[in-house]
């Protein structure tokens, strides 16, 4: 999910497709949000977002109001976005912890009446254990790494986001795996793409 430019059409930079979405081209606004909204829901989802597509919607618009204020690199844009993001799901988080929770029924996307219980539940069944193995880490740890598992974000740009420095998101990247390698030391197959990770 990802890189600015890997699924943009070939042969147009980034900043030519922000100067126009910044100027007010739909075609370039369009562009940004094929190549972005994807890993801003993955992110809002992975972080509990109660509906991911549309804190996603919320997301662009900010940063689609914004955008005339930003100037700055590919992966800084990167970063711009996830900033936005990221302080949306915090806020979601904490409504609902203020508010509980309030959800109305609605026969039509009522999962039970899905014809296969199984299917759903093994398709699902990976990114669950990986996601409630993850909830078991302190705030700080799950966030540095579900941006850096699910929204594919450097150190550097996990540090803009959650504004600290680099350094710190390493110990704290260090610190989750070794919690995560300790939580899994029976069966370590399932994060072997974790070992993976520079630290």
């Amino acid at each position: 999910m990802g890189i600015l430019g890997e699924s943009r059409a070939a042969g147009v930079p980034f900043e030519t497709v922000l100067a126009a979405a910044q100027s007010g081209a739909p075609w370039a606004s369009t562009t940004l949000w094929r190549e972005y909204s994807p890993s801003v829901a993955g992110f809002a989802r992975a972080r509990g977002s109660r509906d991911a597509d549309d804190l996603t919607s919320e997301v662009f618009l900010t940063v689609f109001e914004q955008l005339g204020t930003f100037s700055g690199t590919e992966s800084e844009f990167r970063s711009f976005v996830f900033s936005i993001a990221y302080r949306r799901v915090v806020d979601e988080l904490r409504q609902r912890g203020r508010r509980g929770e309030a959800i109305a029924w609605v026969p039509e996307l009522d999962t039970r009446s899905a014809p296969s219980a199984e299917a759903a539940a093994g398709e699902r069944a990976s990114d669950q254990s990986v996601m409630s193995i993850l909830d078991d880490l302190p705030v700080d740890q799950r966030n540095v790494m579900v941006l850096r598992i699910v929204s594919d974000l450097t150190v550097e740009q996990i540090a803009d986001v959650l504004d600290k420095k680099p350094g710190a998101v390493k110990a704290l990247q260090r610190r989750a795996l070794d919690a995560l390698r300790k939580k899994v030391s029976t069966n370590p197959y399932p994060f072997a793409a974790l070992e993976r990770l520079p630290v």
